[in-house]
This record gives structure tokens, C-alpha cells and sequence, in this order.
């Protein structure tokens, strides 16, 4: 069985990225479990580009398939903050629970229907062979007015999707992963990685 190697240390990321995966034939490891320790610096403008910018360097140490994501979380109102920098928005040591609780204080007052957000994923997968392949996804909802649900991570209990009407924190895992920009960007790379575990 072919092993890819997910660049992440977010055990909760980890898992979901195994029960989308899951009926590939791969064998699905952490960097950590790959022995790979090293320090990227992500210095991309978009999702996309930081996805590649690790994926590409985590796949020239370990010469396997490499895959790897950017996320984050874009509010309109506040010009489409955090963004890129949703990881390390007051910084990456900062829990979610404050940072949860200072967007909200910024948006103190500000109706429903300017509190529209997104949260956008983009997928990287490095080949051996140097090829590389992206896909992204993403879900529209608006920021709540508090946290709800407990199912989720970082900022999924303020983000609100009406037509469930709760947040991704309150959706079942099963519920996420269809509906969620993860899990679209991995079902788009799914079809990718199926023809290279065929063919490559």
C-alpha cells in the first residue's frame, strides 16, 4: 500500500482527513509519524499558494506523496480578516476560544446580513515526479453571536450555516465533512490521488 503524508500536526484535521480518504488504498500518516520535523515558512498570498509552498517541501525531504492544506476563515465585513492568517491570528499560541471571542467583539452591532463569512480550503498534492495538483473548497455562512456546539474546531462554533441552523461545531462529523470546504477540496483531490495510485 502507498503511503501519502499529510503536513499537518492538527490531530483533529488529521482525522478528518482519514475518514474522507478513506476508501483510498493509502496508507494515511502525520508528518510527525513520517519523521519529518522542519520549520516552513508560509509566505504565500493565498490559500493555495501556502498549501503547494508545503506540500512541495515536505515532498523533497521524504520523496512520497505529500499532501497538504491552507484554511482559514474570511469575514466580509471585516475586509475578509483572518484570512491567511486564521492560524496565527493574535498569534498561534492564542486559543480559539479567545480569538472566537475578540472577532465577535468586533463585530458587536453589526446585522445578520452583514455578518456573512466563509471558510476556504485549498488542497495541495506533491508527487515524486514533481507534479503538483490543487483543488479548493469552500462554505458560506455567516458569524454567530456567540459559541455553539462542541463537535468542531477553531472557528467552527461562531460559524453559523443558516440552512442547518446551527453552527459546524453542532453538525454531526459526518454532516461536516459533506458540507464543508475541506471536505470539498478533498473530494475534488480524491479523483487526483485515485489515478496516482493506479497509474504513478
Amino acid at each position: 500500500m502507498k503511503r501519502l503524508i499529510f503536513a499537518t500536526g492538527n490531530a483533529d484535521k488529521l482525522r478528518e482527513i482519514k475518514e474522507i480518504l478513506a476508501d483510498l488504498d493509502l496508507e494515511i500518516i502525520s508528518m510527525k509519524e513520517a519523521g519529518v520535523d522542519i520549520d516552513i515558512i508560509e509566505d504565500g498570498k493565498t490559500f493555495e499558494e501556502n498549501a503547494i509552498i508545503k506540500a512541495k517541501t515536505i515532498m523533497e525531504v521524504c520523496h512520497e506523496i505529500v499532501l497538504a492544506d491552507d484554511s482559514g476563515l474570511e469575514i466580509d465585513y471585516l475586509n475578509k480578516e483572518p484570512g491567511i492568517y486564521s492560524a496565527r491570528y493574535m498569534g498561534e499560541d492564542t486559543s480559539y476560544r479567545i480569538k472566537n471571542a475578540n472577532l465577535i467583539h468586533r463585530l458587536e452591532g453589526v446585522p445578520d446580513e452583514q455578518r456573512t463569512a466563509r471558510f476556504v480550503c485549498a488542497i495541495a498534492a506533491a508527487f515524486p515526479d514533481g507534479t503538483v495538483k490543487t483543488t479548493t473548497g469552500t462554505i458560506e455562512g455567516r458569524i454567530g453571536y456567540e459559541e455553539m456546539g462542541e463537535n468542531g474546531f477553531g472557528y467552527d462554533p461562531i460559524f453559523y450555516v443558516p440552512e442547518y441552523g446551527c453552527s459546524t461545531a453542532q453538525l454531526s462529523e459526518e454532516e461536516k465533512n459533506a458540507i464543508s470546504h475541506r471536505g470539498k477540496a478533498l473530494s475534488k483531490m480524491k479523483e487526483e490521488l485515485r489515478e496516482s495510485v493506479a497509474g504513478r
